[in-house]
């Protein structure tokens, strides 16, 4: 028997993986059977403070984004995070949009009061997926322009606490 790493738990040739090694240890000549135990290893905390990890324990980004309103940009961000969480991922979602966030109206959280973690912003939950957007921490609408809406993203990039994330799925 042997571990077989994944770079990610959602590798998406892992069965072929599965099936080129066990029959690689198969076709020697004194092996009768095998067994084989997928893993993957969690990504690494960066060296910055422990309250400040914002994107650092991310895996990867993933953009989705048009240049068109009303495409279902919202609805691919949704169903792609929930596909990789159910290929057992550990995924957020980032609803970048300040004028009209879609996400708190496609998921309800668990528990919708925001909280804090030190100094940053515990992002929200909902059946194992990590959420984050403005529609969630502002009830109202905002009047916002060039500068603030830079400096708004960077915050609610840097300040969320995401914690060790493989996907992060920014709409």
């Amino acid at each position: 028997s042997f571990d077989l790493e994944l770079t990610t738990p959602a590798c998406p040739v892992k069965d072929e993986f599965l099936s080129l090694s066990r029959n690689a240890v198969l076709s020697l000549p004194w092996t009768l059977d095998t067994a084989i135990t997928l893993t993957a290893q969690p990504l690494r905390p960066a060296d910055t403070a422990p309250e400040l990890t914002g994107l650092s324990q991310i895996g990867a980004i993933i953009a989705v984004s048009s240049c068109k309103g009303g495409v279902g940009k919202s609805t691919t961000a949704v169903n792609l995070a929930y596909a990789l969480q159910s290929l057992n991922a550990r995924v957020g979602i980032f609803d970048a949009d300040l004028y009209g966030p879609s996400l708190p109206t496609m998921i309800t959280p668990e528990n919708d009061a925001v909280q804090f973690v030190g100094r940053q912003i515990a992002p929200l939950r909902r059946n194992g997926v990590s959420l984050m957007s403005f529609g969630y921490v502002n009830e109202g609408s905002a009047i916002l322009r060039g500068p603030m809406i830079t400096q708004l993203l960077d915050q609610f990039c840097s300040v969320t606490n995401w914690g060790v994330l493989d996907y992060l799925v920014l709409d």
